[in-house]
């Protein structure tokens, strides 16, 4: 496959569902030591990342969980960030600055802090009171940031007498990495086909609902946006009605991430409309990926992680056809991060 490394693309995976056993305790024994909610807090792309888990738990626990932007939660505050609560901070690179920030802000006020980087010896993996590294670099940090939060999400919901099939689950994710592969593979004249019908085009909407949402945004935004230099417009499917629609014309290309989750249908009403103003209509569903031996129950849950998996095909494949490789920024070093 096109600038990919398997080996490394394995080891990463598979060290990310390694963690499920220390995740599982760590969060256990927080919530035995009267934790009483848990926050999300990421930057970027890390932190929409973190939006599938915090979904699950809002859907399926009565557990109180919050997503919330660092540097915003920095200056603003929240009544509900104290002694009791467990804080869940990724970055791939550990040094983030806003997520350092928000980790001293963090403990300031009492807080647990779990940092999930992909660096040791970092500011955020050495000052957490529990971390959780797991090398990863751009192009293999998305399915590994899905995996551990969806740990975290799963291990809260265990303890709690929420879900009773937790060891059935994790036994299918470790089974995962490997199939991820497969589907990589078996993407890959797709992901030609599709990395040149973004490059022909200046404009895309994304789109997407449930977990694949998140997938949504974050492509749209980190990938095309910050990584290549794309005009984009990420939009959630609830809303793609409520103004977006107007930004259809016959030109214009048009992305729907489908799930396997209850919100399938949101994403299919996007992908009816625009075929009646627009030819340029892609929609990547994750129940086309064969994953044999992978519960419907599992594959609702990692969905997202699917659709990263091979659209990370297509930013291989978009970087040499524009001749913009993914590490290319004109501003980066003017921003301290």
């Amino acid at each position: 496959m096109l600038n990919f490394d398997e080996q490394r693309f394995l080891a990463i995976q598979s060290g990310a569902v390694a963690h499920a056993g220390a995740l599982r305790r760590t969060i256990g024994a927080c919530l035995d030591a009267g934790a009483q909610n848990l926050f999300f807090l990421g930057c970027g792309g890390a932190g929409i990342l973190m939006q599938p888990a915090a979904q699950l738990l809002q859907n399926a626990s009565t557990f109180p969980v919050f997503l919330s932007l660092p540097a915003e939660l920095v200056v603003t505050g929240s009544r509900h960030l104290g002694p009791s609560s467990v804080v869940v901070i990724p970055s791939l690179s550990g040094t983030t600055q806003e997520s350092v920030d928000a980790l001293d802000f963090a403990q300031r006020q009492g807080a647990v802090v779990v940092a999930l980087t992909g660096h040791a010896g970092t500011p955020l993996a050495d000052r957490a009171d529990h971390s959780f590294v797991n090398f990863a670099e751009d192009d293999t940090s998305c399915e590994s940031f899905y995996l551990q939060s969806l740990l975290v999400a799963l291990a809260v919901m265990d303890h709690r007498g929420e879900i009773d099939d937790y060891a059935s689950v994790v036994s299918e994710l470790e089974r995962l990495p490997a199939m991820l592969l497969e589907a990589k593979r078996a993407f890959e004249p797709e992901a030609g086909a599709l990395a040149r019908s973004i490059a022909a085009r200046p404009f895309h909407i994304f789109t997407g609902a449930g977990s694949c949402w998140p997938q949504a945004f974050y492509y749209a935004m980190c990938i095309l946006e910050e990584m290549q230099w794309i005009r984009t417009r990420p939009v959630h499917a609830s809303d793609f009605f409520h103004g977006t629609l107007e930004l259809v014309e016959p030109e214009v290309s048009v992305v729907v991430l489908k799930g396997e989750d209850a919100t399938r249908p949101l994403a299919d009403r996007v992908a009816a409309f625009v075929p009646t103003v627009s030819e340029h209509l892609t929609v990547l569903d994750s129940a086309r990926l064969e994953l044999p031996g992978i519960s419907p129950r599992v594959r609702a849950l990692i969905s997202p992680i699917l659709l990263a998996t091979v659209l990370e095909r297509v930013s291989a494949h978009l970087e040499v056809l524009r001749d913009h490789p993914l590490t290319t920024r004109r501003y980066y070093k003017r921003v301290a991060y």
